[in-house]
């Protein structure tokens, strides 16, 4: 049974979420109305996985994802933001949150981010005695890897393994490692090698319409693939994803570090991959991404690397 530790101040928002939660079979739902009364919930009966808003009294999301940090560093922390909170949300992710989702989205996005955080949080451990061992490992994927989501997850299990037992990073930085390669992979198989906007994909999503079946069948974009090199040592890791799409204006990208740009003109795969990486460049043509995370603060006891984003 999966328990769901939901938590606001507001009652009608507390129920409306775990509604929602409540719909996946096995699926346990508890309650808390702000950041206090979570930790006490906590200490009775540990939740698999908190989902909370950003802005509570007495403790807000910010101050629980350090305290769930610190005290239950197993445990994902997921946040609702809402319109104006996007910079809270931006600190509260680099505190150690492991994703967000804008409250407006709610209804369509919460229970697949819960679904993937919990999928990663799960992860498989069957060869980590092998991995513990690793001075360094260096591989790459050059398997004209298909336009198909679902090879999209054991990948970033193979390379959340790796760089957890070579404590790269802890718990929470595996998971956001994992959550900012599925955004990039995403990105190239959905917006570069099959050219799906999101509001194309939204409106096939209402219409019940598989888009990326169709395009996975058509040419050009079912002739091309995704190209992925992954290198990790015990200082970083080097994730290089190449798209065979027509790439993007990267002159066009927006400074994230300015506080009045969100997610709505960022998009929220970009945002999650720079902040939770040390480094995310493009390419010219802007078909190629490149994110470098450094050893984390937690494992080598140094501060990590302002991130920051450009081209090459």
């Amino acid at each position: 049974m999966t328990k769901v530790l939901v938590v606001d101040d507001s009652e009608v928002d507390r129920r409306l979420i775990g509604g929602l939660l409540e719909q996946q079979p096995d699926c346990q739902v508890l309650y808390a109305a702000d950041g206090i009364e979570a930790l006490d919930r906590m200490k009775q009966t540990a939740a698999d996985v908190i989902v909370t808003d950003l802005r509570m009294p007495r403790m807000d999301g910010l101050e629980l994802v350090k305290a769930v940090r610190r005290g239950h560093p197993g445990v994902p922390v997921v946040l609702i933001t809402a319109h104006g909170s996007e910079m809270l949300a931006v600190e509260a992710l680099k505190q150690g949150a492991a994703g967000y989702v804008p409250k407006i989205h709610v209804g369509d996005k919460l229970l697949e981010t819960v679904q993937d955080v919990l999928a990663m949080a799960r992860a498989d451990r069957n060869y980590e005695r092998l991995i513990h061992s690793l001075q360094k490992s260096e591989f790459t994927f050059l398997l004209e890897l298909e336009n198909d989501p679902v090879l999209i997850d054991p990948l970033i299990e193979l390379v959340k393994q790796t760089v957890g037992r070579i404590r790269l990073c802890d718990f929470t930085g595996q998971l956001r490692i994992g959550v900012a390669l599925k955004a990039a992979l995403l990105n190239a198989i959905l917006r570069g090698n099959l050219e799906i906007s999101r509001e194309q994909m939204e409106a096939a999503r209402q219409k019940r319409i598989d888009l990326v079946a169709q395009r996975r069948s058509q040419p050009p974009y079912r002739d091309r693939r995704v190209y992925v090199d992954v290198n990790v040592s015990r200082e970083r890791a080097r994730f290089i994803i190449r798209d065979e799409g027509p790439g993007f204006d990267v002159s066009s990208l927006p400074d994230l570090m300015d506080s009045t740009v969100g997610e709505r003109q960022a998009g929220r795969g970009l945002s999650l991959m720079l902040t939770f990486m040390d480094e995310v460049t493009f390419n010219e043509v802007g078909n190629q991404v490149t994110m470098v995370k450094y050893r984390d603060a937690v494992a080598a006891g140094v501060a990590p690397t302002p991130a920051g984003v450009g081209g090459r």
